[in-house]
C-alpha cells in the first residue's frame, strides 16, 4: 500500500512519486578523484612518453581513468561530467598531453608538369570517348 499525503489544494500524492533531493557531495568527490589520477599516472608509466600523443597506445588506460572519475562522481551523488570533475580531467590532460597539438597539414599544389598532366589526361580521354561515340553512331549500318 502507498502512503497518501495531502497538499494545500486537497490533492493527494503517493510517497513513491515524491523524490528526495540528493545533493552532490563535492568535497567527497574532490577527495576521491586524485586516486583516479594516480592510477592513470601509474598506467601511463608503462607507455613511452614519446607515444603519449598516440591515443591507440593508451586508450584502455584512459577508458579506465574516465570510468573511475565517473564512478567517484556518482558515489558522491554528483552528475558526471560536472565542472569540478572536468577541471580535474583538464589538469590530467595538461600533465600528460600538453605537448600534443593538432598540427594542420599545409597543402601545396603539385609541380606544374604533374598538375597539367593530371588535368589533360581526363580531358583527352573525354574527347576520345566522344569521338568514338560519334564515329560509332555514324557507322551504325556496319555494327548492326
Amino acid at each position: 500500500s502507498t502512503l497518501k499525503f495531502g497538499n494545500a489544494n486537497g490533492l493527494s500524492m503517493s510517497s513513491s512519486a515524491r523524490q528526495q533531493t540528493v545533493l552532490c557531495n563535492e568535497s567527497l568527490m574532490l577527495e576521491k578523484l586524485p586516486a583516479c589520477g594516480k592510477s592513470f599516472e601509474e598506467m601511463m608509466k608503462k607507455v613511452d612518453s614519446k607515444k603519449w600523443c598516440n591515443l591507440t597506445e593508451f586508450i584502455m588506460y584512459y577508458d579506465n581513468f574516465t570510468q573511475c572519475t565517473e564512478r567517484e562522481a556518482n558515489n558522491a551523488s554528483c552528475f558526471w561530467p560536472n565542472p569540478l570533475a572536468e577541471g580535474f580531467i583538464t589538469g590530467i590532460h595538461k600533465q600528460f598531453f600538453s605537448n600534443c597539438s593538432s598540427e594542420k597539414v599545409h597543402w601545396e599544389d603539385p609541380p606544374d608538369e604533374i598538375l597539367i598532366t593530371l588535368i589533360l589526361i581526363p580531358v583527352m580521354l573525354t574527347c576520345a570517348m566522344i569521338t568514338l561515340v560519334v564515329w560509332c553512331s555514324k557507322r551504325s549500318d556496319i555494327l548492326v
